[in-house]
């Protein structure tokens, strides 16, 4: 399943023209279009069933697109917006069209600095504010650093969802489950945990915790059979495609395939019994952000394939699996392609992407769709 829900047709705005046609393979010719403008370190995206997009900027602002129109919704929870913190990921609730429910993840300020969490609000009919904004879920405890917050949230076909989080910085917390540092933690709708979970009841181990060993994910999104899959930040050469795990630990900073930006060896190497590896890793390394597995009609030969965003070389990997494996099939890279953040799939299939480097939500569409 893909970041995605039923809606009418896409309307955001008549005025915005196509701004690139690029073949990215010998049957497939694409359109890059640009849908919302001028936005300052935009994160997370989400469309709507009535056609407008929702886009948060780092620094605490959630915008409103429209029929040309662009307007702030009021509400938001407090950010606290240094270093790669501030108000990130959004997503909407699978029965938004009957709640208006949607979540967002941030660095949440608190004693001594700052956690990643999750909020969820309902959305005002006429979207101007966020309404009964509650804390689902933070992370135990923050620390000072402004690095690795993750940080999505996808909601799973079961109601329950699942959010990212990063080291924080510090290397060995992703190994203690007594904290939520390095960890990709699993809760239900109302902020309890689900009794499936695979730690509850466990001594010293915190129980919203799916799976351990992350160092900063920042790609989440779910396949058509609902197994979930991260693209995760690693250090010099180690970026990861993970296939999530019930209780694994993704070995992290014990293993990896990078090494530290000094050039020492980071742990024990790139293997361990006991620890998970990635299906895919990138060295050099991409700098991985938003994850989509697409599902879509309007490019059939891609259904299955998963794309990753890369922030440091300015293009859209798109990677192909087979059983334990995935391999990089091609790159999507244009002017267009400038630190790409998040990826999500619109009802007709076609793909938007935030281009950070642009300030710009781009849709990419099959030429002449």
């Amino acid at each position: 399943m893909t970041r995605r829900f039923p809606v009418r047709a896409l309307i955001l705005s008549a005025l915005f023209s196509t701004f690139a046609v690029m073949a990215v393979q010998a049957d497939t010719r694409i359109t890059l279009s640009p849908m919302a403008e001028g936005l300052d370190t935009p994160w997370g995206i989400a469309l709507m069933p009535d056609g407008g997009l929702l886009v948060t900027e780092r620094e605490g602002a959630l915008l409103h697109f429209r029929d040309g129109a662009r307007r702030e919704v009021a509400g938001v929870p407090d950010v606290a917006a240094r270093g790669q913190g501030g108000l990130l990921d959004i997503t909407l609730a699978r029965d938004f069209a009957q709640t208006r429910e949607l979540f967002l993840t941030y660095s949440k300020p608190q004693r001594g600095g700052a956690g990643t969490a999750l909020a969820v609000a309902r959305l005002s009919q006429d979207a101007t504010r966020l309404e009964n904004p509650r804390v689902l879920f933070e992370m135990a405890a923050g620390s000072a650093g402004g690095r690795h917050f993750g940080s999505r949230v996808v909601e799973a076909a079961d109601g329950t969802l699942f959010v990212t989080i990063g080291d924080r910085g510090d290397r060995p917390s992703a190994q203690d489950r007594s904290t939520h540092n390095g960890a990709i933690v699993r809760i239900n709708r109302d902020g309890s945990v689900p009794r499936d979970n695979p730690f509850v009841g466990q001594a010293d181990v915190l129980p919203e915790i799916w799976s351990f060993g992350h160092r900063n994910p920042q790609g989440a999104g779910f396949d058509a059979a609902g197994q979930l899959w991260t693209s995760e930040h690693g250090a010099r050469g180690g970026d990861e495609l993970n296939r999530v795990k019930k209780g694994a630990n993704f070995g992290w900073p014990v293993i990896s395939y990078g090494r530290h930006y000094s050039g020492a060896k980071i742990g024990e190497g790139a293997t361990k019994p006991g620890m998970e590896q990635p299906l895919h890793y990138w060295d050099p390394s991409i700098a991985p952000s938003g994850l989509l597995v697409y599902q879509g009609e309007m490019f059939p030969e891609w259904r299955g394939d998963i794309f990753v965003g890369s922030l440091k070389f300015d293009y859209i990997s798109r990677l192909e699996v087979s059983g334990n494996t995935a391999r990089e099939a091609g790159q999507i890279k244009s002017d267009q392609t400038s630190r790409v953040r998040d990826l999500i799939e619109a009802p007709d299939g076609s793909i938007w992407f935030v281009s950070v480097g642009d300030g710009v939500v781009y849709r990419m569409a099959r030429a002449g769709a």
